[in-house]
């Protein structure tokens, strides 16, 4: 099978009402309902530098995955999300020039398309993103707090307020209050599930930029709570008992030498998830290779003419699970990550060049991620914070289709994407650990 074809949404009519539903819902013959998850999209408007942005910004998106999987070595599952890293290091590009400007840009898949192009960039997906279905709820946040200490150049007060709606705000970096009330903008724009994201505020650092991504959406099939049942999971330790969901869905399915998978659509179809489970005598690592090797198009699909997605029905088991993650738990944190990845003036306290910030030379002394995510029979939740501390130097149902079966019993590969553009909001590892 041609990698490239993996996951291209095939425009079918007629989007899941309910499993009553006789127009939306195939009965077979084995007396079984089918339920109908292929559905329309429709297109955020990109131009074609900004399509070229999404694509290989999805690469490093999955450079990250590939990253964090090689640096944990828990054995345990994870959830992050590049888009978040991506919205910081963009505000701090916004400031940035030389070397330090062409390893973020090249780095995060910009090509050095320039400051501007990245501005407006981030900008369309941020106007974008939270508005292609009604049925999910999006929210894209940024923000600026600045030391009273320190004042931001005009100019880059104005690009962080137009282009990433983040408007600066100047604090007392030595009072005590100060944590609480970043942590608080964290905990609102998560919706508690991530409480904070700083242990302590340092008095001497000039700023902390911000961003903030929550995800909630049902999916278009519901799983029925009466269906899940405890059984076997396959973690990297043995086996445990965990609770899987199960429907029969009509879906788009794709398998190869590596994985098989399958794309579950939210609310109206825009937003999906994408779940790659490792075949027989393969692993998650394997995996992630081949999706590195196989190219960006192979997590949600080639928009080439004339390349059709296959339609199956399928018998899905999932787990029902909730994941946490820290950066600050992996061997070198995100700073780390990001250096391994390409980025390395922006954190040196000599080598940094992000002189259009503040009115003091600055770098990037700390970044962190957390992330959350819920998944249940009624759909998904995820959130994700990301910060990085700027200091001063010295992201009618079709009949007659083939039959699958996925029964996620073991750990697996996922993503959530959004169909109109393609971008990648979420990357993440379920191990059952």
């Amino acid at each position: 099978m041609n990698m490239k074809n993996l996951f291209l949404m095939m425009a079918v009519c007629g989007l899941m009402l309910s499993c009553s539903s006789s127009d939306d819902n195939a009965d077979t013959e084995e007396g079984k309902t089918v339920v109908n998850m292929l559905s329309e999209s429709k297109r955020i408007s990109l131009t074609k530098e900004q399509q070229v942005f999404v694509n290989d910004n999805n690469k490093f998106a999955l450079s990250f995955l590939k990253t964090v999987n090689e640096t944990d070595r828990s054995g345990k599952g994870f959830i992050y999300s590049p888009l978040g890293i991506t919205y910081v290091l963009g505000m701090v590009n916004d400031a940035a020039t030389g070397q330090t400007e062409k390893e973020l840009e090249e780095t995060l898949g910009f090509h050095e398309g320039g400051i501007q192009a990245v501005n407006e960039y981030c900008k369309k997906l941020i106007d974008g993103l939270p508005k292609v279905d009604k049925n999910v709820t999006l929210n894209i946040a940024n923000a600026i707090y600045l030391n009273k200490a320190f004042t931001l150049k005009p100019q880059f007060q104005q690009d962080m307020q137009t282009y990433y709606d983040a408007k600066a705000e100047a604090l007392d970096f030595r009072a005590p209050e100060t944590l609480d009330h970043i942590n608080g903008w964290c905990n609102e724009k998560t919706n508690g599930m991530i409480p904070s994201i700083l242990n302590a505020v340092d008095p001497l650092t000039v700023s902390y930029l911000l961003n903030a991504i929550y995800f909630k959406a049902d999916w278009a099939s519901k799983f029925d709570e009466n269906n899940t049942r405890n059984e076997a999971f396959t973690t990297p330790n043995g086996t445990t008992q965990l609770p899987m969901m199960h429907q029969n869905v009509l879906i788009n399915y794709e398998r190869n030498s590596t994985y098989s998978a399958i794309k579950i659509p939210y609310g109206s179809g825009l937003w999906n998830m994408i779940i790659m489970l490792p075949e027989e005598g393969k692993t998650v690592n394997d995996v992630v290779e081949q999706l590195m090797t196989s190219g960006v198009y192979a997590v949600y699909g080639n928009r080439d003419p004339g390349i059709v997605n296959t339609a199956y029905e399928v018998d899905v088991k999932l787990p029902r699970y909730e994941t946490s993650s820290d950066t600050d738990d992996l061997a070198g944190g995100l700073v780390g990550l990001m250096r391994k990845m390409g980025i390395n003036r922006a954190f040196d306290d000599g080598l940094a060049e992000i002189p259009n910030m503040a009115n003091t030379s600055v770098y990037i002394s700390m970044m962190r991620q957390k992330a959350k995510i819920k998944v249940n029979e009624k759909g998904s939740e995820a959130v994700a914070v990301t910060v990085s501390e700027i200091a001063t130097m010295a992201l009618v149902t079709p009949q007659g289709y083939p039959k699958a079966t996925f029964h996620a019993n073991r750990p697996f590969v996922y993503v959530i994407t959004e169909a109109s553009s393609g971008v990648i909001l979420f990357v993440g590892k379920f191990t059952g650990a």
